[in-house]
């Protein structure tokens, strides 16, 4: 069991950990598909963004509006349709519409008593400012892809976030939905890791690369990770 007398800092993925990504892809891809007469079950539409958002980071830096309109198109390369530009455009467009998970927002404002909060996230800077008004805004350090010219699992974000916030890696606690993008990296970089691993029709994995990694802790929500942490 982690002390968390021993951290000064908790930062946090955004998308699939704060925020409710899945059901915001679900929102977009689903109404594609059905348009272009396809189908696919959950667990394999997640499957498959997780790699085409993956394919669509790598290489030159590209910023996260043009990856996600790449996972579209990416979409309609698997299953042989052409998706228009508007259906491209809609899932960077949804993302300012993506609801925090029910227990974010009052968990986020209880562990803000105790300890500073930062982001860490594969976003542009004006996508993620929308959906910190929805999170209330109550982050210390917001580290972002764009600012990196970086996405996770690179280690360039995360040395950016380190100098940002300044102190030891051994003080700061990194908490994620993610293995794949965060637990794995956090590890490599000395800074100790959550594992929030939310329900999802992919369970463990959920719209990300499988990967193998060892949190410290695993809990199933942010709601569980407040209460230990504030015991």
């Amino acid at each position: 069991m982690l002390n968390f007398t021993d951290f000064d800092i908790l930062t946090f993925d955004c998308y699939g950990t704060l925020i409710d990504w899945e059901t915001g892809i679900f929102s977009v891809l689903r109404p594609v598909l059905k348009a272009h007469g396809k189908r696919m079950s959950d667990g394999e539409l997640l499957a498959l963004y997780g790699e085409l958002e993956a394919k669509g980071e790598e290489g030159a830096f590209h910023c996260y509006r043009d990856v996600l309109q790449s996972v579209v198109r990416g979409f309609g390369e698997h299953l042989g349709f052409v998706p228009s530009d508007a259906e491209a455009r809609a899932l960077p467009e949804s993302l300012k519409n993506w609801l925090p998970f029910p227990d974010t927002v009052r968990s986020l404002q209880k562990l803000k008593t105790q300890f500073q909060l930062g982001v860490i996230s594969n976003v542009d800077d004006d996508l993620f400012a929308a959906t910190a008004k929805r999170l209330q805004d109550p982050f210390d350090h917001v580290i972002t892809a764009q600012q990196a010219q970086c996405y996770k699992p690179g280690m360039k974000i995360f040395n950016l976030a380190l100098e940002r916030i300044g102190i030891p890696s051994e003080r700061i606690l990194h908490c994620a939905q993610s293995v794949y993008h965060d637990v794995v990296p956090a590890r490599l970089l000395g800074i100790a890791s959550v594992w929030v691993n939310r329900p999802s029709p992919r369970q463990g994995i959920g719209a990300v690369r499988p990967a193998y990694g060892q949190p410290d802790l695993e809990v199933p929500n942010l709601e569980t990770l407040a209460n230990l942490a504030l015991a």
